[in-house]
């Protein structure tokens, strides 16, 4: 090839293809505005809060509290960059959200930025008991090839069946990590509270932790906290999307979420909540409500069942009582939603 074809070739060749996907570290990953349209701002009730958590926290409305979304997207724009240089070094990422709300989320922005994850359930030594669990990966392994090239078939029925069913099994708790070799080099947690197992382990290696955490969160055990809301599906979505994000810039991909604001600068939470219809925020207050009455309940927490035995002066507790004692606790748990509404309705006639 000629010297005048070659520099055709190159002329007619993208000169900067990497230009589109490298950003520079101080241009804003992601406004507080569109944090707060995923409703990243709603914290837990009042009295689930963690003191530690104060300095993110910007007041108080309806008996939760809401989170400065301002310092939400300082944090995650700390968070973002340092994942994304973990990434651009070779390092590999375990994603982690076993609650309901985080599965769908936790599964598809690993997958989409190939990365480890775990979804169902944490197995005790997951990270520090590695050779275990490697061990366990490999049986999955082969008990895939063993299916995909029928030799179950080949076995009893109830042999066959035995070997299906522990081939579920694993597959339900190890599927995320089936192809991991070595530890991980960071950790993307939804909900500390929940994965505290994952933490604990993660600390022990010495491996950077990343989550995102509520109001009841104890900061000191993260290494970069991005406070928000992490019972909204919303709100988890966008949040893991902008981590599974920095994984992808790192590795040279096009992120999806981050860098999508044109406007860099950030008005006060003040202002941004003045502009939220007040249905949608009554709505999202509801939910969260909900969620944290059922977190409560699993934690052991609620005790109203006691108290009504004891005011019943020793009487019987049957099937009736329970469900007048379910009605009164369903209205408790409607109070402060209807209060809600209440300011909702005088801001308006403002």
């Amino acid at each position: 090839m000629s010297e005048e074809v070659k520099e055709a070739v190159v002329e007619e060749q993208p000169q900067d293809v990497m230009a589109s996907t490298v950003h520079n570290p101080d241009d804003p990953v992601v406004s507080a505005k569109t944090l707060l349209d995923a409703g990243c701002h709603f914290g837990h009730r009042v009295s689930r809060w963690n003191p530690k958590m104060k300095q993110y926290i910007y007041g108080k409305r309806n008996n939760l509290h809401i989170i400065d979304l301002n310092k939400t997207a300082a944090q995650l724009q700390d968070a973002y960059q340092t994942l994304k240089d973990i990434v651009s070094k070779g390092g590999k990422v375990l994603f982690v959200g076993t609650k309901a709300y985080a599965q769908k989320a936790i599964q598809e922005e690993a997958v989409r930025s190939g990365s480890f994850y775990v979804s169902h359930r944490w197995l005790g030594g997951t990270l520090t008991n590695f050779h275990t669990v490697a061990k366990r990966i490999a049986l999955l392994r082969t008990l895939e090839q063993e299916e995909l090239n029928g030799e179950l078939e080949k076995l009893p029925k109830k042999e066959a069946a035995a070997k299906l069913h522990l081939k579920e099994k694993l597959s339900q708790n190890l599927e995320g990590i089936k192809e991991i070799r070595n530890l991980p080099q960071a950790i993307v947690i939804v909900d500390p509270k929940a994965e505290h197992n994952a933490i604990a382990e993660a600390r022990l290696l010495n491996i950077p932790v990343f989550a995102l955490g509520d109001t009841n969160t104890d900061p000191d055990i993260i290494d970069y906290l991005v406070p928000a809301n992490d019972d909204g599906e919303a709100s988890i979505r966008i949040v893991v999307g902008l981590l599974a994000d920095a994984v992808v810039e790192g590795k040279g991909g096009e992120p999806l979420y981050a860098y999508k604001d044109a406007a860099t600068a950030t008005a006060t939470m003040g202002e941004m909540l003045k502009g939220v219809d007040p249905n949608e925020q009554t709505k999202a207050i509801r939910a969260k409500l909900r969620d944290d009455a059922i977190a409560m309940r699993k934690n052991g927490k609620r005790v109203a069942r006691k108290k009504f035995v004891k005011k019943t002066n020793g009487r019987s507790f049957n099937k009736n009582d329970a469900n007048k004692q379910e009605k009164s606790e369903a209205v408790a748990e409607e109070a402060p939603v209807a209060e809600a509404a209440a300011e909702v309705a005088t801001e308006e006639s403002k």
